[in-house]
């Protein structure tokens, strides 16, 4: 089971994020992504950072044979976004400042980070995933 995927919202988010806490002994690496919900005139992303890291991410993971989790978290359109009291923009453990925001979770914290300008970067990716 090389990469699995779970998908939350801001509202289901803590109960998927409870299940990916149990799970992350088992694996390799633990990695949550923020991102963009898609537009559904469009079927696209509101975010163009998003629309170019997702599938370079995605592809990366994918590649690997070792277990990987891939908790995908979507923030909403982009005026819930935009919010300044957005939950994920306030919490503590995540301070999110922008998306995507890719983040590798270990030991129940935060182990590292790539922020929207960077998270598409192939060997920032391979990085954050091999740092366990």
């Amino acid at each position: 089971m090389p990469l699995k995927l779970l998908d939350a919202t801001v509202s289901t988010f803590d109960g998927v994020f409870e299940k990916f806490k149990s799970e992350a002994p088992q694996n390799k690496a633990n990695l949550i992504l923020f991102l963009a919900d898609n537009d559904p005139s469009t079927n696209l992303s509101w975010c163009p950072d998003c629309v170019r890291a997702e599938p370079v991410i995605n592809k990366k993971l994918e590649a690997s044979s070792d277990n990987i989790v891939l908790l995908r978290a979507y923030v909403g359109d982009r005026p819930t976004w935009r919010n300044p009291q957005h939950p994920w923009r306030v919490d503590s453990k995540f301070k999110l400042t922008g998306v995507p925001t890719l983040v590798s979770w270990e030991n129940d914290a935060i182990k590292g980070r790539l922020e929207d300008y960077e998270a598409h970067l192939e060997d920032k990716i391979d990085a954050l995933v091999s740092s366990k």
